[in-house]
């Protein structure tokens, strides 16, 4: 082979060197930037596990952006308190109450899908939702979204008791990535509820009031197996209404001989019923409660603050004031009240709503 011959192989030679380096450099770039697509593929698609009020393990996603309510019972409120309100694509109309509309306007126009087990569940589907937060009392709905494939998961709206309701707290946390907000709500209720023990605690059993608590009808009530127990007795009360259990319901004889000191009165079920029917009912005259005047109408925030949700604190510490003022005389209800709104619901409370909370009203439609 001549000289000018093997020059040419070698130049030959290492232009396939150099391109085979090149194409090599090429593809390994090309790997490198492929590589956080490859990986953000199984994260969008993640999913993780909640244990819901009912014991239900419920796969969810690991980010949950669009939320359907189809209940009421202060689900919507709890959503709130965990920041993820605007995640709030469906809801019942019938279960805003009128504060809330104030505190989130966008609620007025939020799409209204059905409540409970009168839903539209192709409505629904049509929203395409990360998760259904619905009642546990609602298990025809319930089953028809799982059989669609939406994850559901329950809460006890109005069923649970403070420690059910402090452990709803915390689920609803760890669903909507707000774990540090839920501990605080539960801080806040430990505080507050041991506060009012703390100032009770030396009442003698014979010296604390005997509350009989109206619900939206003369002779419907609580029984001791009922949310109303809990209030009534967190508040250092005694529910004379314990002995029926889990009913509701008693008759005006029993009424007048349990012979309350104090009637409260509240209209989250029923019709509203105003202090002077119960002042002018001649059947109930001989109750020490309406002899005395000791009847209120319990007060109505974002949510009843005779029922069990976020701010049910609020409304214990209501009726501790109202049962023994001279305990609790130091405890401004409006500033607490205010604070709480201004940390938990990120709302500036007004002075005047404050006093259109402890004044409700009859509904209006």
């Amino acid at each position: 082979m001549t000289e000018p011959e093997k020059k040419q192989k070698n130049s030959r030679l290492i232009k396939i060197l150099a391109g085979i380096i090149i194409i090599g450099a090429v593809l390994a770039v090309a790997a490198v930037i492929a590589l956080p697509k490859a990986a953000a593929g199984p994260v969008a698609h993640q999913t993780r596990t909640i244990t819901d009020m009912m014991g239900n393990t419920v796969v969810v996603p690991q980010e949950v952006n669009r939320i359907v309510v189809t209940c009421c019972g202060g689900a919507t409120h709890e959503v709130m308190v965990m920041g993820a309100a605007d995640r709030i694509v469906a809801q019942p109309a019938k279960c805003i109450m009128p504060e809330l509309k104030v505190m989130k306007p966008g609620f007025s126009s939020v799409t209204d899908a059905g409540s409970f087990d009168d839903i539209n569940v192709e409505q629904i589907i049509a929203l395409h939702p990360d998760v259904v937060i619905a009642s546990v009392t609602s298990e025809k709905g319930n089953t028809k979204l799982r059989e669609a494939g939406i994850p559901v998961v329950t809460v006890m709206t109005g069923r649970g008791n403070m420690s059910q309701m402090r452990s709803e707290f915390a689920m609803m946390g760890q669903l909507l990535g707000s774990g540090n907000q839920a501990s605080s709500l539960n801080n806040y209720w430990e505080t507050k509820l041991a506060l009012v023990k703390e100032r009770i605690a030396a009442i003698p059993a014979n010296e604390k009031k005997r509350v009989y608590y109206m619900l939206g009808k003369t002779t419907h009530t609580n029984g001791g197996s009922w949310w109303g127990q809990e209030y009534v007795t967190a508040a250092g009360g005694i529910n004379v209404a314990e002995e029926l259990g889990t009913n509701r319901d008693t008759s005006l004889e029993q009424l007048v001989k349990w012979n309350p000191e104090v009637i409260i009165i509240s209209s989250n079920e029923g019709t509203f019923i105003p202090i002077a029917d119960v002042k002018n009912n001649a059947q109930l005259g001989s109750i020490s409660a309406v002899k005395n005047n000791q009847l209120y109408e319990c007060p109505i925030g974002s949510f009843w603050w005779d029922r069990p949700s976020p701010e049910a604190p609020l409304g214990i510490i209501w009726l501790a004031k109202t049962l023994y003022p001279e305990k609790f005389s130091d405890i401004d209800l409006k500033a607490e009240t205010q604070d709480f709104y201004r940390t938990y619901y990120g709302y500036t409370l007004s002075d005047a709503e404050y006093e259109k909370f402890l004044n409700p009203q009859p509904a209006t439609k």
